[in-house]
């Protein structure tokens, strides 16, 4: 009896936040507030370093404040798809402290655009991974998830929406065109999104990211295509894995891990545009 008293007052509870003028969400941005000003609280000390000797001896150690500083900035955009059912689930999913998973925007598929996490804090979107020297790409990058089961086409509203908002994030931190990518570019050992249905030629034609041209060079002889796409940021240590991401990536119409020859001419031309950067 005791355990349907609960059970019926916590169903209550949730009743009741869900119809709360403040939302459904309400507890969760007062988490979220009340963890940013933890962050506050960190970022206002002005301790000096504690640093001792071999021998235990204290070392020498003052707080002085530069006047030379700023806030750190995202440097990359890492697009991911939900593989969810709807946007709700993956809100409840970004609201929950289990599944330590989180983006700084979702976009819903009628266009809508929450935003989950300040641009200035790190998201845990990204997680193991490698894209060029960057290992830690939660630290330097913004985390967009799309609300898209993996195996449908992403709506219109939703691309629209996208890129305003990348168009708004690439000109507020100078985010370089090439630093625009798949999660499954930066884990390509790991992940699969956002899929070979994504619009990759739609944002590289607006700036974001690179697409080959339509007129395609014959790579020269000694083209190595191991090296070609490590310079472009590929972690070719599971070099099926790097070549199955590039071609979901660039060539979207075949996704087996073997190159063709167009492969090798598309890889060639995306190669040359971003040794350019």
């Amino acid at each position: 009896m005791k355990s349907t008293c609960t059970h019926l007052l916590l169903l209550f509870v949730v009743f009741i936040s869900a119809c709360s003028p403040k939302g459904p969400y309400a507890l969760t941005n007062k988490f979220y507030k009340d963890k940013t000003k933890d962050f506050t609280e960190t970022i206002k000390q002005e301790l000096p370093a504690t640093l001792t000797d071999s021998s235990g001896m204290a070392i020498p150690s003052e707080f002085v404040g530069t006047v030379n500083f700023g806030i750190r900035k995202p440097n990359f955009v890492i697009i991911h798809f939900t593989a969810q059912d709807s946007v709700q689930q993956t809100l409840k999913t970004f609201t929950v402290t289990t599944t330590q998973t989180s983006a700084h925007y979702v976009i819903a598929k009628n266009g809508k655009v929450f935003h989950m996490v300040n641009d200035y804090l790190r998201a845990n979107h990204a997680g193991l991974g490698k894209w060029g020297s960057v290992t830690d790409m939660n630290s330097c990058s913004i985390g967009i998830e799309i609300d898209n089961n993996s195996q449908e086409r992403f709506t219109d509203q939703q691309i629209n929406s996208l890129l305003i908002l990348l168009a708004q994030l690439k000109k507020a931190y100078n985010i370089p065109q090439a630093n625009f990518i798949g999660h499954q570019d930066f884990a390509p050992k790991r992940k699969p999104d956002p899929g070979p249905l994504f619009p990759w030629k739609t944002l590289a034609q607006h700036g974001f990211g690179f697409w080959s041209d339509d007129l395609l060079e014959l790579p020269p002889e000694n083209f190595d295509y191991t090296i070609a796409l490590k310079l472009i940021g590929y972690d070719t240590s599971d070099l099926n894995a790097a070549v199955v991401a590039f071609k979901r990536h660039f060539v979207q119409t075949d996704i087996t891990p073997q190159l063709t020859q167009l492969d090798l001419n598309v890889l060639y031309n995306v190669y040359v545009k971003y040794s350019g950067q």
